[in-house]
């Protein structure tokens, strides 16, 4: 449900902090575990909470309890900054709090989290039916659900979800639900969850109730709800000023007000703080709009550079609406797809077979993505091009018809897609 990063670049990071740790180390943390000596000299980064911590864990003052908030404050860091590197720190963690108190299931708990941000979901699953075996535990029920929805195992998800939700009815269990409705077109109800889930966050965790805001963004502006929408990024901006989901959604809300330049400088905001392809994608549309194609194709090289280690599904997307490079495309979305066979992955890959001409392959794709019932205008963009790809005339127009119905949710790369409505093979 957040952006996660693949584990491939957490591991281009452990080099790095293995020399930190190294350099840190002093004669009063000679006596603990390695794990713990990296998590208790890692930088805190502007974290004022994590040096205390860090403090307590060197000094033995409850290292059980440090080691673990420390975790999943470097969880925290790394959604909110960007940083990879603090997956690897908040996997160090789970290791030391297993070091202080063998089989203890809050170092499973956070070790499965860490697992999950890294993409390495059967693992985390794993991990997810270990703890529920043992305990009835909400967050556990939200782990295994988040395994099970990335895998694209949607039912069993549910059925975690609901066992968390009758547990514990909290911010965690709302944010689940939420997403949950949405993927299963249920827009309404999604809103409802989500709104409950920011009266419930804690004023103390201003990420939660960000996400949450900039979460209802993204509703709203779905719903064609567009002053409602930027009201939503504003107030998740308030919660955390710079937070780079908020810009991304009020950058796509101008958009959608037709205010490319507008646009323009907060999606290049939130590409600073967030370089991700979805990110660049969304800054480099705009800046064509604008006709600064020199500065798009600067943002578009760093893209398709950077993006097959941060997020290659989406970079897989974007190479396949350009029509650029689609044996690569297909090489990233299957790669993908053996880690996750989501709603987004299924899509991904059909897509980028369409761009090929492998309409058969792309059109059975299609539809196990579209089985959920879920209302995006990406995912009916692409069922309506490539319907009439294949020939099928009175499904493109209903897709095509969804699609133009949720047309301000469109990059306007995927809305020229849409209005040229085929997708040709590229020449042999």
């Amino acid at each position: 449900m957040r952006l996660t990063w693949p584990a491939a670049t957490v591991a281009l990071f452990l080099p790095l902090i293995a020399a930190c740790t190294k350099a840190a180390a002093r004669p009063e943390t000679a006596g603990i575990d390695r794990s713990c000596l990296l998590v208790a000299t890692a930088p805190a980064a502007g974290d004022t909470a994590i040096p205390k911590l860090q403090e307590d864990l060197r000094e033995g003052r409850g290292a059980a309890r440090a080691a673990e908030q420390l975790g999943y404050r470097f969880v925290a860091r790394a959604r909110v900054a960007n940083d990879p590197a603090g997956y690897a720190i908040a996997e160090q963690a789970a290791a030391c709090l297993e070091s202080t108190q063998p089989g203890e299931p809050a170092a499973l708990l956070l070790r499965g989290h860490v697992l999950h941000q890294m993409h390495r979901f059967a693992e985390a699953e794993a991990i997810a039916r270990r703890l529920v075996a043992v305990r009835e535990f909400a967050l556990d029920f939200g782990l295994l659900g988040d395994a099970l929805m990335e895998q694209g195992r949607v039912t069993e998800a549910a059925e975690a979800y609901q066992k968390m939700i009758d547990l514990k009815p909290f911010y965690q269990s709302y944010t689940r639900a939420a997403h949950l409705r949405w993927l299963r077109g249920d827009l309404a109800g999604a809103i409802d969850m989500m709104r409950a889930a920011v009266k419930a966050a804690s004023p103390r965790d201003p990420e939660s109730i960000a996400w949450a805001y900039a979460r209802l963004a993204a509703y709203e502006l779905q719903r064609g709800r567009l002053a409602d929408a930027h009201r939503m990024a504003d107030a998740s901006l308030r919660s955390v000023p710079g937070y780079a989901a908020a810009l991304l959604a009020r950058g796509r809300i101008q958009l959608a007000q037709q205010k490319p330049a507008d646009a323009v400088d907060t999606l290049a905001r939130a590409a600073r703080v967030n370089p991700l392809p979805e990110f660049q994608w969304a800054l480099a549309d705009t800046l064509r709009i604008l006709g600064r194609g020199d500065e798009a194709a600067v943002i578009e090289h760093q893209l398709e550079r950077e993006g097959v280690l941060s997020d290659p599904r989406t970079l897989a997307l974007y190479l396949s609406t350009r029509r650029q490079d689609a044996g690569r495309a297909i090489d990233l979305a299957r790669r993908e797809l053996e880690k996750r066979a989501d709603v987004f992955t299924l899509d991904a890959l059909a897509w980028a077979l369409a761009a090929s001409g492998q309409l058969r392959e792309a059109s059975t794709l299609m539809d196990r993505a579209l089985a959920e019932g879920t209302e995006d205008g990406r995912l009916f963009v692409h069922a309506a091009v490539i319907a009439a790809a294949d020939g099928r005339r009175a499904d493109a127009a209903r897709w095509a018809d969804k699609a133009r119905r949720l047309h301000f949710t469109l990059l306007p790369s995927e809305s020229g897609v849409l209005r040229r409505g085929l997708v040709t093979p590229p020449p042999a």
